[in-house]
């Protein structure tokens, strides 16, 4: 698979396989996974997080199930505190999805279970991080991505 290069600090990732059927291993599930588009941006992006960002892969989850009205639906990553709450969401797509209200609609109804306060959407190539402020019915989008430590 020809992958291009992401908006992204390089990281090197382990992928196996033969043409066509390529495994990238996901260091929060600890295995192998179907290397695709959608699945070299989450990567990549978890890569940062736990690089740049100082997030713990200990306080992380990867497409986490849950439902809303019924529907099975999936966080791409969660991000939880050090008391275990989930305060951050990211939903991942492929570096060549545009970033449009269909896909920040998504993530704002999969926050509608959380409530965590920051919300992150990511193509590998654009990053928009959003502070929201329930008790207020407010948010604002964020210049950079913050930092573990300051969520």
């Amino acid at each position: 698979m020809n992958l291009p290069e992401l908006n992204l600090p390089r990281c090197s990732l382990k992928i196996s396989g033969d043409e066509g059927n390529e495994m990238i291993f996901d260091r929060i599930r600890g295995r192998y996974v179907r290397l695709t588009p959608e699945e070299w941006v989450r990567q990549n992006f978890i890569n940062y997080l736990v690089t740049c960002g100082g997030y713990p892969a200990g306080l992380m989850g990867v497409e986490v199930t849950f439902k809303i009205n019924n529907l099975r639906k999936r966080a791409d990553i969660l991000v939880h505190n050090r008391e275990g709450r989930p305060v951050m969401i990211v939903e991942c797509k492929s570096y060549d999805v545009p970033l449009d209200e269909n896909v920040i609609d998504q993530v704002i109804t999969y926050n509608m279970n959380y409530r965590v306060p920051y919300v992150v959407v990511t193509n590998g190539l654009i990053n928009y991080a959003c502070r929201i402020y329930h008790d207020e019915n407010r948010w604002e989008y964020l210049m950079v991505i913050p930092q573990y430590e300051e969520l």
